[in-house]
């Protein structure tokens, strides 16, 4: 990757991508990277989210459907910029 985003960049980006693909009632994007210092997986550069949302297209989702459709709107960061994104639906 040539320029790698910072955390902050990060959580814009993911708040950004998913707004457009939810228009969430409620969103929050934490970074919890601080936390995984010195474990392997941090080595790789991508950070550790925590993600919080409440969407009326996910509402009806079974988890592991929201996290599809979550994964497929972060797409490329998830193989990047992301390394772990811990996700609550909330209904």
């Amino acid at each position: 990757m040539l320029n790698p985003m910072n955390n902050q960049q990060r959580v814009d980006t993911i708040e950004k991508r998913l707004k457009e693909a939810f228009s969430p009632r409620h969103l929050e994007v934490i970074d919890d990277s601080d936390s995984h210092i010195g474990h392997a997986g941090a080595a790789s550069g991508g950070g550790h989210f925590i993600l919080i949302i409440q969407a009326d297209s996910l509402a009806d989702k079974r988890p592991l459907e929201a996290h599809r459709l979550i994964y497929r709107a972060l797409d490329s960061m998830m193989q990047s910029e992301i390394h772990a994104l811990q996700i609550k639906v909330l209904k």
